[in-house]
């Protein structure tokens, strides 16, 4: 499958299904780990690349593969990579650079406060800072902590009911809404599936979030 351009991307997923399963196709057609935006139609679905994840083939690479992206398959073009996080003021800050080694922004994994997860900034040059907020922490504190209390009790009686059995509660991966100022500009859901609705967020940075995942 052709890559698609990655500059003005609005949605997209990590991973190596290429052409899903569907009622007029019996089995998923898998390819290389990728950057994918969904394309086709709902009885031929298709995830069609944008860019491309390292590999461990590749000589010299700039960070770890899995955190390297090239716009080709065979890796001759590297688009952007993620370098190792630093610890600054208790936050873990990812830095991203583009193919000339210039830092094109930086993500910042900031640490909990309770009864909430860590929450992430994206710093962009020249726009405002984006901030990753919780879904269940919008409104007033006394309502994000009744949300919480909520789905905690939920929590205890999925556990209860599959206490002793084989089966598993399915957790749902954590969505994220994520504001410069008053206006949401991207959401994720987990680490992979990202839609952003804001022009001038630089896809670069969003995949790099994606890349180092929600944890």
């Amino acid at each position: 499958m052709e890559p698609t351009p990655w500059a003005n991307v609005r949605e997209f997923v990590i991973s190596s299904v290429e052409r899903p399963k569907s009622p007029k196709r019996m089995r998923s057609v898998w390819g290389k780990p990728a950057v994918r935006v969904p394309t086709g139609s709902s009885d031929y679905p298709a995830l069609a690349p944008c860019a491309f994840l390292g590999s461990s083939s590749v000589p010299n690479p700039p960070s770890r593969p899995e955190l390297t992206l090239y716009e080709d398959i065979d890796t001759q073009r590297l688009l952007c990579y993620v370098e190792e996080p630093q610890e600054v003021n208790r936050e873990q800050h990812y830095v991203v650079r583009d193919s000339r080694q210039q830092a094109i922004g930086t993500l910042r994994r900031v640490p909990p406060k309770r009864p909430f997860k860590h929450t992430w900034r994206i710093d962009q040059p020249g726009h405002p800072t984006i901030i990753g907020r919780n879904e269940w922490a919008s409104g007033t504190a006394g309502q994000a902590v009744a949300r919480v209390a909520i789905r905690a009790a939920f929590e205890a009686v999925d556990s209860a009911f599959y206490a002793g059995t084989d089966q598993k509660p399915t957790s749902k991966a954590r969505t994220l809404e994520w504001l410069a100022g008053d206006e949401v500009v991207m959401t994720s859901e987990g680490s992979s599936k990202v839609e952003i609705q804001a022009d001038w967020v630089d896809r670069r940075l969003a995949f790099a979030f994606a890349l180092v995942g929600d944890k």
